[in-house]
């Protein structure tokens, strides 16, 4: 009776982590439910994990965000530790963290990358390279040891590509959240950019990095194993295209707007994927 209790509760807090990775983030779920159940829920648990976090930092303007990240951080350490924790997408998280042996220094980096964000940052290239590590490309390499199954030799040998989809990714958000970023939150990403004199010169050279991460992140894509490879393709087209569409934005715009793809090009983008897995293109 009591191991059913538990698992009720772990399946419980697994429906927080799936509901707050749908209702914040209808292109991560889009590739997220191509996987098969076990990935599928352990990505929600990881997913549930850094969305809170960056919340804290991002959203809570009226609280001592200071105070909160400290708090969820200690808790974070301590259900890991304990193996149980009364906030659910803590559960999730240290289900995983456990059960996939994610290394610790994967989450000291992210937790140090959401400190980094409490306050006003304009980022030289050590401290972006450190940021983006921590929030982008440590939550990537969480993801690769649930790809992995614990197959070590696998997960180093995917390891770079498994950081470059992260940077790329997270470069488009830094470019598609460049007015809300900079006007209220006072935050620059891009080192050595005035976005009051954003030039297209300065735009392309952004660009060309992020196009290298694209395509060496793509042949670590082709090494995954059936459970993962076509939701991590659907994501990566999916930014991909986001990409190719605020490459055709001036410079001067992507400060008043925040860009997305339809509905249909991501039910398209979804389609094209499938057919490109299934024929072997990828």
């Amino acid at each position: 009776m009591m191991t059913e209790r538990i698992e009720l509760y772990n399946n419980v807090c697994l429906e927080c982590s799936k509901t707050t990775t749908k209702r914040y983030s209808t292109s991560f779920s889009l590739g997220t439910r191509l996987f098969d159940k076990p990935t599928r829920d352990a990505i929600y648990a990881i997913y549930g994990f850094v969305r809170f976090a960056d919340d804290i930092v991002d959203s809570f303007h009226p609280y001592n965000k200071a105070v909160l990240l400290n708090r969820f951080k200690t808790e974070t350490y301590k259900a890991i530790e304990e193996g149980i924790s009364i906030n659910p997408i803590l559960q999730s998280f240290q289900l995983v963290v456990n059960k996939y042996s994610i290394d610790q220094h994967l989450i000291d980096a992210f937790l140090q990358s959401m400190e980094m964000d409490l306050n006003p940052t304009i980022y030289d290239r050590d401290k972006i390279s450190e940021y983006i590590y921590g929030s982008a490309e440590v939550v990537g390499l969480m993801c690769l040891k649930v790809f992995c199954r614990g197959n070590q030799q696998k997960y180093e040998k995917l390891y770079q590509p498994a950081r470059r989809l992260g940077a790329a990714f997270q470069k488009i958000n830094f470019l598609r959240d460049m007015g809300e970023d900079f006007n209220d939150l006072g935050r620059v990403y891009f080192p050595n950019v005035d976005f009051n004199n954003f030039t297209p010169e300065k735009k392309l050279e952004i660009e060309t990095d992020i196009q290298s991460d694209f395509d060496a992140a793509l042949e670590g894509i082709k090494e995954l194993e059936s459970n993962s490879k076509l939701g991590v393709y659907v994501a990566y087209r999916y930014y991909l295209s986001l990409f190719h569409k605020i490459k055709r934005i001036p410079p001067h715009k992507l400060l008043g707007k925040r860009f997305r793809i339809s509905n249909t090009k991501k039910a398209l983008l979804m389609a094209s994927s499938w057919a490109g897995v299934k024929i072997g293109v990828i």
